[in-house]
């Protein structure tokens, strides 16, 4: 582990994560967060502009070389209740350089002010609008909440006539609300306490069950090729896991990476240490080429 690693897993532990407790209030939360996003260094050449997807603000990250004529829609974590584009840019900035596509990251709303459906309605909305703009090479990607979003949004495409996305590209999705795997028990998470993601899937969602909310329950049969990233160590490896699992059953190709030593969405420091750059330009390279 470099030393400049072991301090960004040190900030972590010690910053971030008692930030995420239960009894902090909301609002002190969301600032805090927001302002741990300022800490980033972004791909030379990046081009970070504003721009709308159905109906709610995103940003769209260009990188200095596009590569072909594809899209990356962007679904950021934050457990439905926290984050947003800046929190997200630098990973996302990384995302497009190594993907060579513009990043599209979607400011949906958050819970509890806006429970479930709300995050997947305007998941779907935006998509829908990059259709319309002309966009035909459209693939999905998100960490932790947004990982599970991205999925519940493939799975709703699915049902229509719209062409879904290309692939799916996931950094330690969050697959199951219901908290039931025993990997939970007694497992403390560098970043993530379990009371945490108790109280933001009680915010979400009354039923924890829903295949839409809790993806790993849902059909996940016809979707296109998924590339999954998970820490050894992390509270949310059994969900990472586990949807391997069910993809695999349904049919669906995918390739899931388990990286040692590493903590949950460590992808957000890309830029700052080798590992995590590197694990961003992996995914970036299972965007299909059309």
């Amino acid at each position: 582990m470099s030393a400049m690693q072991t301090v960004f897993r040190t900030i972590i532990r010690h910053g971030l994560r008692p930030l995420l407790r239960p009894e902090v209030p909301l609002g002190v939360r969301r600032r805090a967060t927001g302002a741990l996003g300022v800490v980033r260094r972004l791909p030379r050449g990046t081009q970070v502009s504003r721009t709308e997807l159905g109906a709610r603000p995103a940003e769209r990250i260009d990188p200095a070389h596009a590569s072909g004529a594809g899209v990356v829609l962007y679904l950021h974590g934050g457990g439905y209740t926290i984050a947003g584009p800046p929190t997200h840019r630098a990973l996302a900035a990384h995302l497009a350089e190594a993907a060579g596509r513009p990043v599209y990251v979607l400011d949906y709303r958050l819970a509890p002010e806006h429970p479930f459906p709300a995050a997947l309605d305007d998941a779907v909305a935006a998509y829908h609008d990059l259709l319309a703009a002309g966009h035909t090479e459209i693939t999905v990607a998100g960490d932790s909440a947004g990982g599970g979003l991205a999925v519940a949004l493939a799975v709703t495409l699915r049902a229509g006539t719209a062409p879904g996305p290309d692939a799916l590209l996931l950094i330690s999705p969050w697959t199951d609300l219901g908290l039931s795997d025993p990997w939970l028990t007694g497992r403390v998470d560098d970043m993530l306490p379990l009371g945490w993601l108790r109280q933001c899937a009680l915010a979400y969602a009354a039923d924890p069950a829903d295949p839409l909310v809790s993806p790993v329950y849902a059909d996940l049969a016809g979707l296109p090729p998924v590339t999954v990233h998970v820490g050894a160590e992390e509270i949310l490896r059994a969900d990472a896991e586990r949807l391997a699992e069910s993809l695999r059953a349904a049919g669906v190709p995918v390739e899931l990476t388990v990286f040692d030593g590493m903590w949950h969405v460590w992808h957000l420091h890309a830029g700052l240490f080798r590992a995590a750059t590197d694990a961003v330009a992996a995914l970036g390279a299972a965007v299909p080429r059309g």
